[in-house]
């Protein structure tokens, strides 16, 4: 029985050659759509056999299809069959694919791991170096101070009391741990030779025994590590406080550490008690606004630290597993929130960004304030030199005044010789400017009197060119009237001239229209001539062809007999065949050596070659080229000449 759309669509795959089955297909799910009941009637009230014609051909026409209710019956079993072949296929693939992914997501993982691993031994590395390093510097700064301070001597006698409590832990703890592990490693050796070789007897092992001794030293290790787990935990608290107490000074401290007058200040020596006070006033004034901008800086990381719901052990591990990560690695983010999310698994991705976001905060304000103290510091530095440059120019400028001082008596003694000095220097420049008016006034009369004189010129000078001009225009005049009265002479002398002329051209071009007609006359009498030649020449051809005709005649022998050419070339005949290869008539030509040596052709022809024949220059080149001979005089034309 069909209950699922699904098994149909088995079906029809299987029935496709079929049409009728193929149309009755979809009628029986629509039916089972509408009425679900349905799939619990009898098969064959749901299908019939309809045979058209007998056999077991089934066709059902497409437009009775729809209404029939004749089918071909369902072979329920085999579309189970395919519904399960079907369903264990897509079982197969989907397995496949899980699988897939299952070995995607491992690659995925080792590929991580690989590069966490290459991350961990390069930060390995460094730590070690920096430890090696730190545990150098720190030797040779004990040995060359120990003896400068007792203090060297307790650190030094610390380090031996570690070492021989390490010694002892070693001793008890570890070495024990080691010895069982070698016991059961040569216990397990003779337990494989033993197997290995059947004849051998077995060793007797007290297994119970062995799992008790494993089990105290478990619990051994756990009370240890338990005992030591707390007492790193006491000495790094220990150590947190004392950090805190030397490297995070109190409110008054920073204040003062600000606000304080540098002693640089303090002990300058300055003249000026004015000066003095105010370069500490301005120190101060500086201080604070530092002061300020530090204060608000520190409130923002305070702010932030308030905000954050992580403990100082997370935050730790965060910073940490971010700084193992250069900043230069690829996908460095990804790597390093895949090692945040192993390390801490209760921290979701989101608080993860989260907290990084904040912590990029945090970083970023922490690097201000570096920058801020630093800056501050600088600034401090240069305050205190500035302030000590401007106290070297007080105290220069402070000598010098008590020199001027000293020195006043003696300028107002030279001052008064020079007032003496000045007030005769005065006098003498005032007689001197007086002699200098009075030439100045002198020349002054001359300078007018010379400008007077070269006005009247210049006045004579016009009237005289005026004159002179009057003079000119007239002479001007009386040529411009007789060259004018010689032009209309000419002009009509070349009118004479002009029409002479074109009475001769008219008479010319009379006698050439004559010429021309007698010319054109003797070419058609020549013409008529030619023609009457021609055909006298064409009859007497024609007669000639019918006498030298060929007549073929009947003779058998002249197909065994000698041929025109073998006779021609034994010499037979060859003065007859010479004197009929000779041409008709002379003629009267040049050759092409000839008419190569006309230098205009070769010229036109290279003109040509160039592609320059049609250009001005070509022809210019070319009318000036004279011919190889010149023509006869009689060939001239005499037309123009009359």
């Amino acid at each position: 029985m069909l209950t699922d759309t699904g098994d149909f669509n088995f079906y029809l795959n299987e029935r496709k050659e079929d049409p009728a089955s193929t149309l009755a297909v979809p009628i029986c799910i629509k039916k089972i759509q509408k009425n679900p009941k349905m799939g619990e009637l009898d098969h064959g009230t749901l299908f019939s056999d309809h045979s058209i014609g007998g056999g077991d051909n089934l066709v059902v026409p497409a437009r009775n299809a729809l209404c029939s209710q004749k089918y071909k019956p369902v072979d329920y079993e085999h579309l189970y069959e395919l519904a399960a072949e079907a369903k264990m296929a897509s079982a197969q693939i989907q397995l496949k694919i899980k699988k897939a992914e299952q070995v995607s997501k491992i690659s995925k993982e080792q590929m991580l791991l690989k590069q966490h691993r290459q991350v961990w031994w390069q930060e390995y590395k460094r730590l070690s170096e920096s430890r090696q390093k730190a545990e150098e510097e720190m030797k040779t700064f004990l040995d060359e101070e120990s003896h400068k301070n007792n203090f060297f001597f307790d650190l030094r006698d610390l380090e031996q009391k570690l070492s021989k409590e390490r010694d002892t832990y070693q001793t008890d703890a570890l070495v024990p741990v080691w010895q069982l592990k070698e016991d059961l490693k040569l216990k397990l050796a003779q337990m494989q030779l033993c197997l290995s070789k059947e004849s051998c007897q077995k060793p007797e092992i007290n297994s119970a025994e062995v799992l008790q001794q494993i089990k105290f030293m478990k619990k051994q290790q756990k009370a240890i590590l338990k005992g030591l787990i707390l007492e790193s935990l006491a000495l790094e608290r220990e150590l947190e406080e004392y950090k805190e107490n030397a490297l995070v000074p109190s409110s008054e401290e920073k204040n003062g550490l600000f606000l304080e007058v540098p002693p640089e200040l303090l002990s300058l020596e300055c003249p000026y008690p004015e000066l003095k006070a105010l370069l500490m006033e301005e120190y101060q004034e500086l201080a604070r606004g530092y002061w300020a901008r530090l204060q608000e800086v520190d409130q923002q990381l305070e702010a932030l630290s308030r905000n954050s719901d992580w403990k100082e052990e997370d935050q730790w591990v965060f910073q940490t597993v971010v700084n193992q990560y250069p900043s230069d690695l690829q996908r460095r983010r990804t790597l390093y929130l895949d090692m945040l999310q192993r390390h801490l698994p209760r921290k979701s991705r989101q608080e993860l960004v989260a907290h990084e976001k904040a912590w990029g905060r945090c970083h970023s304000i922490r690097n201000q304030r570096r920058v801020l103290l630093l800056t501050w510091a600088q600034v401090r530095r240069a305050f205190v030199l500035r302030a000590g440059a401007a106290a070297a120019e007080a105290a220069a400028a402070h000598e010098a005044e008590v020199v001027l001082a000293d020195s006043r008596q003696k300028q107002l003694e030279i001052c008064a010789d020079l007032k003496a000095k000045v007030l005769q220097w005065k006098a003498q420049q005032e007689e001197a400017a007086k002699l200098e008016a009075a030439v100045a006034a002198r020349r002054k009369e001359k300078e007018d009197e010379r400008e007077r004189l070269q006005r009247e010129q210049e006045t004579l000078r016009r009237a005289q060119d005026k004159e002179k001009l009057k003079k000119y225009w007239a002479e001007k005049e009386l040529k411009w009237q007789e060259q004018e009265e010689r032009d209309l002479q000419h002009l009509e002398e070349l009118r004479k001239l002009m029409a002479e002329q074109a009475a001769k051209d008219r008479e010319r071009v009379r006698f050439r229209r004559a010429l021309l007609e007698r010319r054109r006359q003797q070419r058609k009498e020549l013409e008529l001539l030619q023609e009457r030649r021609e055909q006298q020449r064409e009859k007497r051809l024609e007669g000639l062809r019918q006498q030298v005709g060929i007549v073929a005649k009947l003779d058998p022998a002249r197909a065994v007999a000698d041929t025109v050419a073998s006779r021609a070339r034994m010499g037979i005949g060859a003065r007859e065949e010479f004197e009929l290869q000779q041409p008709l008539f002379r003629l009267h030509t040049y050759t092409e050596e000839q008419v190569f040596s006309d230098p205009r052709l070769r010229v036109e022809l290279a003109l040509r070659e160039a592609g320059l024949h049609k250009t001005l220059y070509a022809r210019e080149v070319l009318s000036k080229l004279p011919p190889p001979k010149l023509p006869r005089r009689d060939m001239e034309s005499t037309a123009f000449k009359m």
